[in-house]
């Protein structure tokens, strides 16, 4: 698992933990599977993260409690999800970055699809835990400045390339 904890997009720390798990994948369970090692991670960063941004769902999830809720309820630190396919529907928002439209699920507004970079695919924002739907958009533009995904997504998945590389 991989951890990064970052202000301004700056790197102020980042852990590895490797670790096998013998939740197997179930859809709509992924926290089950990942949270263990997650936790592990963050027991070893140097610095407490102001806010956790979880590569999944948090609201936007079909039992409306996906793994940003589960980080963010445990740790108590505010979490969000900020994921790559949306659960629910949406309007396509506009081109710019910065554009939003609500994502739906049974007819609640459960996160946004937010345009990070002009003309590229929205991710798909929720909220986990003490945070609101706006602040938690707004996070994500300021940890995404030049591509799709917030740089801890992509610092943390650099990680886990550059680990398995080496194992």
């Amino acid at each position: 698992m991989r951890g990064v904890r970052c202000k301004d997009a700056g790197l102020l720390d980042e852990v590895v933990v490797e670790d096998t798990t013998d939740f197997p994948y179930i859809a709509g369970l992924f926290a089950f599977r990942e949270m263990p090692v997650l936790l592990r991670a963050l027991d070893r960063v140097t610095v407490k993260p102001d806010l956790l941004v979880a590569d999944g769902q948090g609201l936007a999830h079909p039992r409306r409690f996906g793994l940003a809720c589960h980080l963010g309820v445990h740790t108590g630190i505010p979490s969000i999800g900020v994921a790559k396919n949306a659960m629910g529907t949406f309007e396509q928002p506009g081109h710019a970055r910065g554009s939003m439209s609500d994502l739906v699920m049974d007819d609640e507004v459960v996160g946004r699809a937010l345009r990070t970079q002009d003309g590229v695919k929205p991710v798909f924002v929720s909220v986990g835990h003490k945070i609101d739907l706006d602040r938690a958009c707004a996070e994500v533009l300021r940890l995404a400045p030049r591509y799709r995904l917030p740089e801890t997504t992509r610092r943390a998945d650099a990680l886990t390339r550059q680990a398995a590389s080496s194992a």
